[in-house]
């Protein structure tokens, strides 16, 4: 697909994301320079997490689920947040999988010029003998003047692999699965250039090693769709490395960088990969496109939808397989698949979220989503948008720290053909 085009159905579906999140649902005013709701009743602020019901239940209060008058709002002054949480999980890439995830929140400046930063971090072991680590961060300096993101993972791990594009088989030729080592290293460092408006440069590393057949057939491995994309682009079958620099801009309104109420997110990266750098296999190029936005349903809050939409695109070169573009490959997108299980050279994804709470003080929410993923193969002349991999499916909430909105999420996703997950973990997915 040419450039031109590829661009053009790019522009075409942000329009219609465009048109449906911006529609008008209420009044809104400028204020501090950043649109902010004027509902009649006032924004919503959840009055009960998991710290207080643990603090009212050690008192014996008969009805904690009502909330703690005396825990009902925020502690003043404080300024970090942390919480852990065990982690049981279930999906095809993984199956039965256990661990522990923790979430550190905190302003580093006045939080009136300030957005919430975050780290999270997580270790998992899985029923198909995977160790699976990771720390990712996003954080803002006072008065947003830098922003710093990152995306670290270091697995032992395995991943069922199929053909290119969206119309291939769960069960079928050149379906393999394959056991491997991998490490991530995507480091960026942004500047303020405007309010909200940040300009950065990046480092980004990705390597899988000691690949081999998943289940020790050696005749399965070499007639796979992955040993057959390597001998038709000259990569090996035991390991591959992608190394290389990032320029990006990204913009940010959002009043909360974990579970966003309101306001935009937009992101645009340009990745280079170089053969030789960092042990780099090819030089290949990467767009990145990723836009977020939220809109409550009333006024309180307690309802909203919340919309996204990426596009991910090698733009020049060839990338080794497992760094093509790829349904999961951000760890938090196409809920109701397991990673990888579609992958292509362009890979455009969408997704609509429903979000409201059950109880009263904010303690238990719910979430329904709905998401689709198209991909292209260039080797088999497969376009964007002639086969697609929609999934839908539900979750709840458990609001672990009302003061940075972060919760314990649970969610379940059906996709086609019989796929499905459990996802658990600590914040949204987006």
């Amino acid at each position: 697909m040419c450039s031109t085009e590829l661009l053009g159905k790019s522009l075409y579906l942000w329009l219609i994301l465009f048109t449906l999140a911006a529609a008008p649902l209420r009044a809104q005013d400028e204020g501090d320079g950043q649109r902010r709701e004027q509902p009649s009743a006032g924004p919503f602020q959840p009055t009960l997490d998991a710290g207080d019901l643990w603090h009212v239940l050690r008192h014996g209060r008969a009805d904690p689920l009502a909330g703690d008058p005396g825990a009902s709002a925020p502690t003043p002054g404080r300024n970090h947040f942390f919480v852990v949480a065990p982690t049981i999980a279930s999906k095809p890439s993984t199956g039965l999988s256990a661990g522990l995830n923790s979430n550190l929140a905190f302003f580093a400046g006045d939080d009136k010029t300030t957005h919430i930063s975050s780290i999270s971090g997580g270790l998992r072991v899985s029923q198909k003998k995977q160790v699976l680590s990771g720390v990712r961060f996003s954080v803002f300096t006072a008065d947003d003047h830098w922003f710093v993101s990152g995306d670290n993972r270091l697995s032992w791990t395995s991943q069922n692999t199929y053909g290119l594009g969206a119309d291939t088989l769960p069960v079928g030729p050149g379906t393999e699965n394959l056991k491997y080592n991998a490490v991530k290293f995507y480091e960026t460092v942004y500047r303020t250039v405007r309010p909200h408006l940040f300009a950065g440069l990046g480092l980004n590393f990705s390597s899988h090693g000691n690949i081999r057949p998943g289940d020790g057939q050696l005749p399965n491995f070499d007639q796979s769709a992955y040993v057959a994309y390597n001998e038709l682009h000259g990569f090996s079958d035991q390991g591959q490395t992608s190394a290389g620099t990032s320029a990006g801009l990204l913009f940010d309104t959002r009043d909360n960088g974990i579970n966003a109420q309101r306001g935009w997110f937009a992101s645009a990266a340009y990745r280079t990969f170089f053969d030789g750098f960092l042990g780099g296999d090819s030089s290949w190029q990467e767009l990145t496109v990723d836009v977020r936005t939220y809109r409550k349903l009333t006024h309180d809050g307690r309802q909203k939808l919340a919309f996204w939409f990426m596009s991910d695109n090698v733009v020049n070169g060839t990338a080794p397989y497992l760094d093509l573009p790829a349904t999961g490959s951000d760890g938090r997108s196409a809920r109701g698949y397991s990673d990888g299980r579609y992958r292509g050279e362009h890979l455009m994804y969408g997704e609509i979220e429903y979000r409201g709470t059950i109880t009263h003080n904010g303690l238990i929410g719910f979430v329904a989503f709905a998401n689709t993923t198209t991909v292209n193969n260039v080797d088999a002349g497969t376009k964007l948008f002639e086969d697609f991999a929609p999934a839908a499916g539900f979750g709840l909430r458990v609001l672990l720290n009302k003061r940075s909105r972060t919760n314990l999420t649970a969610d379940y996703g059906w996709g086609k053909e019989g796929s499905r997950g459990l996802y658990l973990g600590i914040q949204e997915a987006f």
